[in-house]
């Protein structure tokens, strides 16, 4: 009797094991997340919902819904998402375009396969300032290089900072220059799982490296597709450091006329130069649910696409 209760204790815990200890390997993950993600966004959003005063001792009181019906009606709100979204297209769709091109170019033997490969991670692992700051160097109005190679093709000299498609432009080239290698290397990893005798049999047919691009590796990576285009999405929706930095000065207006202001500027001037959390509390969960909809919209779209092709 004494054993077969032994057993079934032992059978018991050991149900219990198999049953728990999944839940426990990933617990720390979902305890970090509550005290550094969940439990922040929440406040924010509890913040967002007050006039809060950083300046007057944190004194704040209760304002409901004011501070997102101010910011419908606020035009620099506006005009920072203009600015976003267009630098976040300007840079998103070319920066994936390049990078499965450079993908696919990585992907068959080349000389110094492996030190081009690291190579193209450089520009991700570099630091965001010296690359701000060597690219504004590079667009400068009077001795940029940038005009001085259009110099050479007979064109005038560019103020980037000056206009809005200018700036645009600029920084939308330096975050492409970023992230086009990182997510080249999703891309390259991806592609090493398609077998490689439907290449061999596309060269046998006399398809050109194109052709193998569009007819093969497109259609086989398109879950790494939606990926890399959710992520860029969400890290362009964001950007902050590179519209700043390449004011040349620590005013996060984006510019004397907020030709390049971002909305995360936008939020950065509102809660750290003019004090208002509360207001820019609303600006962050504004963005949040932007990215939101934006992401899925994303989603759905690519998923219609590949749909159609099949």
């Amino acid at each position: 009797m004494a054993t077969y209760l032994q057993q079934a204790r032992r059978a018991g815990l050991s149900r219990l094991d198999t049953k728990a200890s999944p839940y426990l390997y990933i617990l720390p993950f979902f305890l970090l997340f509550a005290a550094f993600g969940l439990f922040p966004l929440l406040y924010t959003a509890y913040v967002s919902f007050n006039d809060w005063d950083l300046l007057d001792a944190g004194a704040h009181h209760w304002v409901g819904l004011a501070n997102y019906s101010e910011l419908l009606s606020d035009p620099y709100f506006w005009n920072a998402l203009g600015n976003t979204l267009s630098i976040w297209l300007l840079s998103t769709v070319p920066q994936l375009l390049a990078a499965l091109w450079i993908a696919h170019l990585l992907n068959h033997r080349l000389r110094a396969r492996t030190a081009l490969r690291m190579g193209v991670l450089l520009p991700n692992v570099t630091s965001i300032v010296a690359v701000t700051i060597v690219f504004t160097q590079l667009f400068g109005r009077d001795f940029g290089m940038v005009n001085w190679v259009l110099h050479l093709f007979g064109a005038g000299p560019v103020d980037w900072q000056a206009n809005t498609w200018s700036s645009h432009l600029a920084i939308s080239s330096i975050i492409a220059w970023r992230w086009t290698g990182y997510n080249a290397l999703i891309f390259l990893a991806s592609m090493q799982a398609i077998p490689n005798h439907l290449y061999e049999a596309a060269d046998l047919d006399g398809a050109t490296q194109g052709q193998q691009l569009r007819r093969i590796t497109v259609p086989m990576l398109r879950p790494t597709i939606i990926f890399t285009t959710l992520i860029s999405t969400i890290g362009g929706l964001q950007i902050m450091a590179e519209p700043l930095l390449f004011a040349s000065s620590q005013t996060p207006t984006g510019g004397s006329d907020r030709q390049f202001q971002t909305i995360a500027l936008f939020m950065y001037e509102q809660g750290f130069r003019e004090f208002r959390f509360g207001y820019a509390s609303a600006i962050a969960w504004t963005l949040c649910l932007l990215i939101v909809v934006v992401a899925v919209a994303n989603l759905l779209l690519t998923r219609r696409i590949a749909n159609d092709e099949d």
